[in-house]
């Protein structure tokens, strides 16, 4: 997340009130208007002053920690305040942060009535929405369920509905950034973890399942545990190694049609020990084979 505050201060953001101090003052003498007569001093020193009321305010600061430069509409704060202008920055910034912002030793009065930074009308052209990507287990995922994430500090519970997909976006109402008692939205995209046993293709399902050779040759039955619930399988005689089973209606949800796919069982067949035969049976399998 950028934090550019910390940038137009020239310090670190893990800094102590003492060096955001120490940073402030040795910036604004360089800036100062009255000392830099260069284009574009007056200006910076704006910025510093500016950034120093946020940095060196304790709630304002664990507000900006938080959000970083999403509370400037995702523009670092030299951009922000160079894109934006006809009204007094103090009025900008009380909006986003609130409380006032003339105390120690920034007062826009003190230089031609204010800062202005050109276009900027009220908080409501701020984008306050938060983006964030989260992975969700496939279990969850197929069969809905709770999934808690944690977002720039903040712990939230998700109500994941079944069939959700990767690429899809969950979105939280007014958990956003928020500034001018408006709040924006958390956007959540999603990706799907992989799970060791199952595949997905659409809306359809593959899983491997152990045959023993036994039921392979002569058919058999063979219980299966799926996510859903478990089954029991009629496996015919001469069942080949990677034969396909279809069972119907036990893929994934799609929450548009409303219906499940099918779920596709591969054979793996089990081969014994041969060393544990018998010898009798080891000669007439190597006669009949």
């Amino acid at each position: 997340m950028s934090k550019s505050l910390y940038e137009t201060l020239e310090v670190s953001q893990n800094a102590s009130a003492d060096e955001i101090k120490k940073s402030y003052r040795r910036l604004a003498r360089k800036y100062h208007p009255d000392i830099n007569k260069e284009p574009g001093a007056e200006d910076k020193f704006k910025e510093i002053n500016a950034a120093y009321e946020i940095l060196s305010d304790e709630n304002k600061r664990k507000q900006y920690d938080q959000f970083g430069d999403s509370m400037f509409g995702g523009q670092n704060f030299h951009d922000f305040t160079r894109s934006h202008g006809g009204v007094n920055l103090d009025d900008i910034l009380s909006q986003i942060f609130g409380g006032g912002f003339a105390q120690g030793g920034f007062n826009s009065a003190n230089f031609g009535g204010g800062f202005n930074f050109g276009g900027f009308q009220n908080t409501r052209n701020l984008n306050l929405d938060i983006n964030a990507q989260i992975t969700i287990p496939f279990t969850t995922a197929l069969l809905g369920g709770v999934h808690n994430v944690n977002i720039q500090n903040n712990s939230y519970d998700i109500k994941i509905p079944a069939g959700v997909r990767s690429g899809e976006t969950i979105r939280l109402k007014g958990k956003g950034n928020s500034a001018g008692g408006q709040s924006g939205d958390l956007l959540l995209k999603v990706s799907v973890a992989s799970h060791p046993q199952y595949t997905q293709e659409g809306d359809h399902l593959t899983m491997s399942f152990d045959v023993p050779l036994k039921i392979a040759l002569f058919g058999g039955k063979v219980e299966i545990e799926t996510l859903r619930k478990t089954i029991t399988l009629k496996i015919p005689k001469n069942t080949k190694n990677a034969q396909r089973f279809r069972v119907k209606e036990l893929g994934a949800y799609n929450r548009k049609s409303k219906t499940y796919g099918d779920l596709y069982l591969e054979a793996n067949i089990v081969l014994p020990d041969s060393d544990t035969f018998p010898q009798e049976l080891k000669d007439a399998l190597e006669k009949y084979l």
